[in-house]
Parts: structure tokens; sequence; C-alpha cells
């Protein structure tokens, strides 16, 4: 039987120095796509992705065209070895973009200009507003709607059960995450530039309205489920409205988790890091994951693919 591929990529926090550069010396794909990215964008996202700073790659104008390079390049450099159609996708975040590149949606030009204007969009509005993100953990829902009120904070991301993000300013992430922290329960101070997916991002979604309308989109050729609602969207005036309302709303990982799971048998995670595999192991610890984010994972991914 036909295997349905389902995948999933990474979103803003993932990056790390060096990504991708493993794959862009063993594969001649992803040289070409770096060269792409270079010449789009006017800058070098090869030495952005290869030789810059954590630091330097926390920015979002720096980290968002970097991580949607680096992800395409894995799906890139895993097709040079096992040619397949994915059945459905899905991107945490900014990883929706790569999602919606992989199911046809735009083409790698658009989506890498698209990435490009919504991190320095984000960026402005994070120098506007001191702004931060938490994890929290193992905390029922209502608890957190709750501190969330207190504080003036907003819910980010419904990551899975039992790990929720919140996102605000400063001083309330401070208060909540003391008093969380007072109680024994866990809070973790994220390294991110700004509260993203709160309403601190509303003058980046409304600047970034008129640079969704430059680009064109077309029908998805795989089935793609969306952060803002966490249900399966395929008509094109839904999609690009979901991008916009995405950026100061809240992510619904845990159900866009479980639209990819109904519709595949085996889920590959594409870019730096291994978020999303970690997350989707403790939803359903029994359903094949695969993370590919370098030259080593991709073969081996490869020849679990060729078994399965």
């Amino acid at each position: 039987m036909t295997k349905r591929i389902g995948l999933m990529f990474a979103g803003q926090g993932a990056q790390q120095p060096g990504m991708g550069q493993d794959l862009h010396a063993d594969y001649s794909t992803v040289q070409s796509l770096f060269a792409e990215a270079d010449a789009i964008s006017g800058r070098s996202i090869s030495d952005l992705c290869f030789r810059s700073s954590l630091e330097e790659l926390t920015a979002c104008a720096n980290c968002q065209p970097a991580i949607f390079t680096v992800s395409v390049a894995c799906y890139r450099a895993l097709q040079q070895e096992y040619p397949f159609t994915p059945t459905i996708c899905a991107g945490l975040s900014l990883g929706e973009y790569a999602a919606l590149h992989t199911a046809g949606v735009y083409d790698f030009s658009s989506a890498l200009q698209l990435v490009s204007s919504r991190g320095r969009l984000m960026d402005m509005a994070c120098r506007q507003f001191s702004g931060g993100m938490a994890a929290v953990l193992g905390i029922e829902q209502p608890l957190v709607d709750d501190l969330c009120r207190r504080h003036g904070l907003e819910v980010a991301n419904y990551n899975c059960p039992g790990q929720v993000i919140i996102s605000g300013a400063c001083e309330a992430l401070d208060g909540a995450v003391a008093e969380l922290t007072a109680a024994g329960q866990k809070a973790i101070r994220l390294q991110v530039a700004g509260a993203f997916h709160s309403s601190l991002m509303c003058s980046a979604a409304e600047a970034f309205s008129a640079e969704l309308d430059k680009h064109p989109l077309s029908t998805p050729k795989a089935l793609v489920a969306q952060n803002f609602t966490g249900t399966l969207v395929n008509e094109i005036p839904e999609l690009k409205k979901n991008l916009l309302y995405q950026i100061s709303g809240s992510v619904r990982w845990e159900a866009c988790f479980q639209q990819l799971k109904a519709h595949c048998d085996v889920l590959i995670e594409m870019g730096p890091g291994t978020v999303l595999a970690g997350l989707a192991k403790r939803m359903d610890r029994s359903f094949p994951v695969f993370s590919v984010n370098s030259s080593e994972t991709m073969a081996k991914t490869a020849d679990a693919l060729r078994t399965l």
C-alpha cells in the first residue's frame, strides 16, 4: 500500500547557527535553492544560515527567511533521495509558509518575500512594545485562561495537552511567571524577541495585509491545516485571511496535529530542531514521526521510508 506522507514545518525559535550547511554541501538541489534565495533576497541567506551567531538569527527579519529556506532545503534534499508527493502539510507559525509552498499555494520566490516582509514588520512591532512569551507546563487550560485574564496576557500557542505558550507585555509576563513559580508550577520564559501571536503584533498584521496582496495564491495540491483555525483549508480567500490573522492570533497546533495524523500514515518534520516531532510524540507516541534537519537525519528518514 502506498504510504500517505504528512509534512510539518518548523517555526521560529528552532533556528541554530550553521543550519543547512551540511545539506548545502551534499545536495545539488539545496545549492540551487540557496543561490535562488540569495538572488531573491538581495542578501546572502546562505551566510545568514551558515555563519551568523545565534543572537543575529534571533531577530525576526533574519530568522524567518533563514528558517523558511532551510525548511524547504530539507524537503528538496529528501525529494532528491526519496521522491514522493505529500498528502497533507502544516507548519508552526512561520512554518506555515513552507507548508503552503510545498502544497503549491505559493512559489518559492513569493513565499520567501512574504516571510521576509513578515519578519521585518514583526521586528518593528517588537521595537514598539516590550513583550515576551513563556511556556506554561502541566496546568489545566481553565487555570491558564484565568491567569491570562488576571495579568492581561494571551494564549499564543495551544501546542499539546499540558503545554501552552502565553504572550504579552514583559512586566505582566514576569508577574504571571512569578505567581506560577511561587505556587510550584512550571513556567519557562522563552528566548524570543517579542510577544508573538498576541495583540501586541496587531500593527505588524495590519501592515502585512498589503504585502499579502502582492502575491497570488494557487489552490493547494495537498491538504493544508492552518494554525489560526486548526482545520483543513483549501479556499484561497480563507488561506490568505488565516495567514493575516495568525500573526496576532493563537496557533492551534494541537488541532493541526490531529488533522495531520488523520490524513497520513507517517509524519516528517522539516527544518531545524525537533520541536514538532517532540510535540507529536507527546500527543501520540505510537505514530511514526521523523525529523529532517541535516544530511544524517535526511538519510535515516529516507531509509526508514523505504522500509515502512
